[in-house]
């Protein structure tokens, strides 16, 4: 384990708080007229999934986690896991779902993607920038009153719902950003 400042805490990063391994899920830098500055935390608590918000002076000691990634490919959900396997060793591991949350929409099958480890446990997945998905609904467009970007909501392969624009149509391969979620283009192969 490596002490940072909790000034230099980032979204993404895991600490070590109360002796259990936590993912941090947001943050907020405040910096009063009178005072030191502080960090106001949440952190996700990765063995119980709990979330709870801690503030930090912004010169304190806080320690981060020493995180080994795996480079695996997601197989398949199974009840409340979700199973990827190493492509060179066809070694496996389970992954409870509550770790990914909204992600999930964006696993397919043979995606690769990156699990994070510590002490041989996984506490979750990293993704790729942007993942391809085929759009297997979505409405005719239709003309009408539209000031600016004309979006309507389509669902992908994975069951997961989107705004897109109006000429996305049914079986559109389709580039979706894995950070927010949402839409970045159509995709030509």
């Amino acid at each position: 384990m490596s002490s940072i400042k909790a000034g230099n805490i980032r979204k993404g990063m895991y600490l070590l708080f109360k002796n259990q391994p936590h993912i941090v899920t947001k943050t907020d830098f405040m910096s009063p007229g009178k005072g030191s500055a502080f960090m106001r935390v949440r952190l996700k608590n990765v063995v119980t999934g709990n979330t709870q918000e801690f503030t930090y002076k912004s010169n304190e000691s806080v320690e981060e986690l020493e995180i080994n990634t795996k480079q695996m490919q997601y197989s398949y959900a199974d009840g409340a896991e979700l199973v990827f396997m190493e492509p060179e060793t066809y070694e496996q591991v389970s992954i409870d779902r509550s770790l990914i949350e909204d992600k999930i929409g964006l696993l397919v099958p043979d995606l690769i993607v990156y699990v994070m480890m510590y002490e041989d446990k996984p506490l979750g997945v990293s993704f790729p920038p942007k993942v391809k998905l085929t759009v297997t609904q979505a409405d005719e467009a239709v003309a009408g009153n539209t000031v600016g970007k004309a979006m309507k909501e389509i669902e992908v392969e994975t069951g997961m719902k989107l705004l897109a624009p109006l000429f996305v149509k049914v079986g559109d391969l389709i580039s979706v950003d894995t950070e927010t979620n949402q839409y970045v283009s159509r995709v030509n192969e």
